[in-house]
């Protein structure tokens, strides 16, 4: 059995091939999952009846997972989460195995999207944009890894709820008016915008940059190079990294040729 997929992130879409599959009782190895990648390529429709009596129950901790797995970019993570939800039916406390291979795979899954979900939550810079109307607008670009965008808008939304915005990404698009939340899976051109909130943003990383605390590999950690490019900031780290060992020699001298504290030239003062 082929079953051919969107496979944008849309968890009913998995969901409803997979309830079928299970209610047919077709094992995972007997099943095909693929991406549709052409007009005219669909799923067939499913021979044989209905296994009788077959339970469709999966613990919550099942849905959560896969609802996350679904928005990972690997193309075998329906087939790894299929498999899952068939042996769920025998083997009702799976998911509490870590050193299942299914399992640790499914998990190293969620993780990679959640994280995602957190970068784009931390990394999202928005440019307003002329707008008729009493409300402002806002357009911003991210690069996700993975199909995060229809999971991660109604962050957005609850943030930014007095402004209309649109978050455009090569794996989807988000808009909120003010209204309604719209999320659409086609993937978005980048808009070409700048304006003088980059400045600002340059003016406030450099300030809160602190040479004597530069850590490389941890901040690359947080903020990934691939994301550079997108934030104006950004522009800045190669310069403030390259200048960090002579700003702290620089802090230490001046340190050492300030004798007294002023306070404490005040509080002699009173005594």
């Amino acid at each position: 059995m082929r079953i051919v997929l969107k496979g944008r992130g849309d968890f009913e879409e998995w969901r409803d091939a997979a309830r079928d599959l299970l209610r047919h009782g077709i094992a995972p190895q007997h099943v095909d999952w693929g991406l549709n990648q052409g007009l005219f390529e669909e799923t067939p429709a499913m021979a044989g009846s209905i296994v009788p009596g077959r339970s469709l129950t999966v613990p919550k901790a099942f849905l959560d997972l896969a609802q996350a797995m679904i928005c990972h970019s690997d193309p075998a993570r329906f087939a790894l989460a299929y498999r899952l939800l068939w042996r769920l039916q025998g083997e009702r406390y799976l998911l509490e195995v870590p050193t299942d291979p299914d399992v640790a795979r499914a998990r190293r899954m969620e993780k990679s999207v959640r994280r995602d979900d957190h970068k784009m939550t931390a990394f999202v810079r928005f440019k307003e944009v002329v707008q008729d109307g009493p409300r402002r607008a806002f357009v911003a670009w991210f690069e996700p890894d993975h199909h995060i965008v229809a999971r991660t808008a109604p962050f957005f939304q609850r943030r930014f709820t007095d402004m209309d915005w649109v978050i455009a990404t090569p794996m989807g698009s988000c808009a909120w008016d003010g209204e309604a939340l719209t999320c659409d899976d086609e993937p978005a051109a980048k808009p070409d915008l700048s304006d003088e909130t980059d400045e600002l943003w340059r003016t406030y990383f450099a300030n809160i940059f602190n040479p004597a605390r530069l850590k490389v590999k941890m901040m690359q950690t947080e903020m990934p190079k691939k994301y550079w490019k997108n934030l104006p900031e950004a522009e800045l780290i190669p310069g403030l990294i390259g200048g960090a060992e002579q700003r702290v020699r620089d802090m230490a001298d001046r340190m050492a040729s300030e004798t007294v504290p002023r306070f404490h030239e005040r509080l002699q003062a009173r005594t």
